[in-house]
């Protein structure tokens, strides 16, 4: 079972919070990377995230999971100007190597907000998944950022939004260049860091066209009732270019005799 927590009594410093689609409840996302991991043939791995713990079984059994590959033949087009309506400001925040990724964090609710059908979602935090989570018509970008948002409201019928922002290879970013400087010294540790004020008008977020639809948490315990807002236009990330082979040859090491690195 769930543990339901009354609204009334869900402390500010909560991240990453979960809901179900039909019901009022929050619970918070599991940051304990020795809990889960992301690789494909292990024990703890996506495809074993349902049977792990049975607060979990989302995971597997869930009917409205995320991510999705957003394609052209099953998406419905809705025909409405204008951008996401953002309302952000300036905000203390931390940095935080959470094991499975590192979250940039806003405190005491104070970095802004957002307005989906009427109700006002908070900023939480934003982290970021390589490669993306989701897909486009079958194509994956290099980079993937979540900002996730909370609703305070006890009417709310879903509680938490997130708008996710692609990124693909190319010209640096100028926020996460500047983010960068502050990662590096916990890039190796599960430790957090107070970074100062940060704006998060400052990061590059999409155009006047979006995905929408209801999905779930992408770690567990994959808590369904998540509404995702995804701009369609990416953005992109500095990688220096390729550079020329020069007449340089390249070795490939193998076992077993092996002729191909495929």
């Amino acid at each position: 079972m769930h543990q339901t927590i009354p609204i009334f009594i869900i402390h500010t410093f909560l991240l990453f919070l979960l809901i179900f689609s039909s019901k009022s409840v929050i619970a918070q996302e599991v940051e304990d990377e020795r809990e889960f991991d992301y690789s494909k043939g292990g024990e703890k791995g996506p495809a074993h995230w349902g049977d792990l713990k049975h607060d979990w079984s989302d995971c597997k059994k869930g009917a409205m999971q995320s991510p999705i590959d957003m394609s052209s033949d099953r998406v419905q087009v809705i025909v409405k100007s204008g951008e996401i309506k953002r309302r952000y400001k300036p905000s203390i925040a931390i940095v935080k190597n959470r094991g499975h990724d590192i979250s940039l964090q806003w405190l005491n609710n104070s970095a802004g907000m957002i307005k989906i059908n009427g109700t006002d979602y908070f900023l939480q935090q934003g982290h970021w998944h390589s490669p993306s989570e989701h897909t486009i018509n079958g194509r994956g970008f290099d980079l993937e950022l979540h900002m996730v948002h909370l609703s305070f409201d006890p009417n709310a019928t879903y509680k938490i939004a997130v708008i996710a922002q692609l990124y693909k290879i190319g010209p640096p970013d100028a926020f996460l260049s500047k983010l960068i400087e502050n990662v590096m010294p916990i890039a190796d540790k599960l430790e957090e860091r107070n970074i100062g004020v940060i704006d998060p008008e400052d990061i590059k977020m999409g155009g006047r066209k979006y995905y929408r639809y209801m999905g779930s948490l992408t770690v567990p315990p994959c808590t369904e009732g998540v509404i995702w807002t995804i701009n369609k236009r990416y953005a992109e990330v500095n990688a220096r270019p390729l550079q020329p082979l020069n007449h340089r040859g390249v070795q490939f090491y193998c076992p077993n005799h092996e002729n191909t690195p495929n």
